[in-house]
């Protein structure tokens, strides 16, 4: 782990989370995926497909960068920037796909739901909620049957480097056992993230498949694709 300093630094983090039903589109998930598995969201934000997911059987867990913070202070955090991300979404609204939200306020009423039902479940079910600083992760190896990605991962692709992107695809590769699912496969611009290739190259040598699939969500134009990568002798 690295220092207090960037755990602790909130005006770094925007706190900004998708509701369950949104995973389920964009991880492609059905529900019988989730009943008796564990699952790992990473960085899961605010976002609350863990506080759904458990009640319908899954052993879910969140780890983000926030949660060294408390649920108070994120609950307002997350108020905030919302509001800022509807303002600057006003600008740009050409860039997205409005079917599934249909408005700025649609979209502004989802992301209250997700941030309102996260802090709900954290304060319920701290335990669920772990603390931790990418690319180091404080889990056993293969502690996971499936770990989702979202909205992370190749979408800042021009803040995060290469090696970065590295080091955290082999610790979600090292804690879990089955099959990993990131999502989108695009950087903030909609093109597909530029080292994508050798990245499946690597994990591909190190035994696991890897494919790109079309997943029933789109919001931001191009974001519609995930990558489904899998350990060769899971059975999932």
């Amino acid at each position: 782990m690295s220092g207090a300093e960037p755990k602790l630094d909130l005006d770094r983090i925007v706190f900004i989370g998708r509701t369950f039903d949104e995973y389920m589109r964009m991880f492609d998930l059905r529900q019988e995926e989730l009943t008796g598995r564990r699952i790992l969201d990473c960085p899961a934000g605010a976002c609350s497909f863990i506080a759904k997911a458990n009640p319908l059987g899954a052993d879910a867990t969140a780890a983000d960068i926030a949660y060294f913070h408390s649920p108070e202070i994120l609950a307002q955090k997350g108020l905030q920037d919302i509001e800022h991300a509807m303002y600057q979404l006003d600008k740009v609204q050409d860039n997205f796909v409005w079917e599934y939200f249909k408005s700025i306020d649609g979209l502004r009423k989802i992301r209250i739901e997700a941030l309102t039902d996260s802090i709900q479940d954290r304060r319920s079910a701290s335990e669920r909620y772990i603390p931790a600083v990418l690319p180091e992760l404080p889990f056993r190896d293969q502690e996971f049957d499936l770990t989702l990605s979202a909205h992370f991962l190749f979408m800042y692709g021009d803040r995060l480097d290469y090696d970065f992107h590295m080091q955290t695809l082999k610790e979600l590769m090292r804690v879990t056992k089955e099959e990993i699912r990131i999502f989108p496969l695009v950087d903030l611009s909609s093109q597909r993230y530029e080292h994508l290739d050798p990245l499946i190259e690597h994990i591909v040598s190190q035994g696991w498949t890897v494919e790109e699939i079309e997943v029933p969500y789109e919001f931001q134009k191009g974001a519609n694709h995930m990558l489904r990568i899998r350990r060769m002798n899971s059975h999932t």
